[in-house]
């Protein structure tokens, strides 16, 4: 009797598990046209083209639902000043600052129709959806904080990137080819920062995160510029010996040709 009652309850406990499991369950499958771009001296900007497509474990209901997508590009951190200028007996001057530290030096979010269509805000916070959520940490004093986004340094920070191209939000880029099939361009501005990026995609439905995966791609030197940046990393001592040399040999150089007799 105890083994038939035990056999009923593991009955009704898988029951229980297949009415709670999804139906469905997606997958993204993404890829980047390029995953390695080179600079060289004389880069004016360019693209890169992030395509995919949302699998599924099985077939596609008679109502599909209708899928959004977010995607996250992120560039390589650093730490970053912004100061405050004021005006004071006629010149402009540095009366403030703030440190933001380990802030992404690219950052572009893409999706399909506005993020506040997307998600609730409480889930634009958890999962950091657009620029107004992403982490910005900053050095107030002794204390590290991401303050609220409508802080002056904050908001000064993100408008500068924004003029340079190098945040960017676009709530239209990410277009669905099919119901399941996607792609979004990725624009590199000419001053686009050296390093690893990394992309977050985001697949979401009636408002819920269902998927994500990621991707990244590199942006590297080529050329006389990587010699340098690569001997002055591996070989500091002496690519500091050999840039005095250079100076004190550019100077004498100059006073032997700009002499008087």
């Amino acid at each position: 009797m105890a083994r038939r009652a035990r056999q009923l309850w593991v009955i009704a406990a898988l029951a229980l598990l297949a009415v709670a499991a999804p139906a469905r369950a997606e997958k993204l499958i993404v890829s980047v046209s390029n995953a390695r771009v080179t600079v060289t001296p004389n880069y004016a900007g360019g693209e890169l083209v992030l395509f995919g497509s949302v699998e599924r474990d099985s077939p596609a209901p008679v109502e599909q639902m209708a899928y959004d997508l977010v995607v996250t590009v992120i560039g390589p951190r650093a730490d970053m000043v912004t100061r405050r200028k004021e005006r004071r007996f006629g010149i402009w001057i540095n009366t403030d600052s703030r440190q933001f530290l380990m802030v992404p030096s690219y950052l572009a979010v893409f999706s399909n129709r506005p993020l506040e269509a997307i998600a609730p805000p409480e889930v634009r916070r958890r999962q950091q959806l657009g620029i107004r959520h992403t982490l910005l940490t900053q050095r107030i004093g002794t204390d590290y904080a991401d303050v609220v986004a409508d802080d002056q340094f904050r908001t000064a920070f993100v408008r500068l990137r924004e003029e340079r191209k190098l945040y960017e939000e676009d709530p239209a880029a990410v277009k669905f080819l099919t119901p399941t099939l996607f792609r979004t361009g990725i624009p590199l501005p000419a001053e686009v920062p050296i390093g690893s990026y990394e992309v977050q995609i985001k697949l979401f439905g009636q408002g819920e995160l269902l998927t994500q995966t990621e991707t990244s791609f590199e942006i590297a030197k080529v050329g006389f510029e990587q010699f340098v940046a690569t001997a002055a990393r591996q070989h500091g001592i002496l690519y500091g010996l050999i840039t005095a040399l250079m100076a004190l040999a550019t100077g004498w150089m100059a006073s032997i040709v700009f002499r008087r007799d």
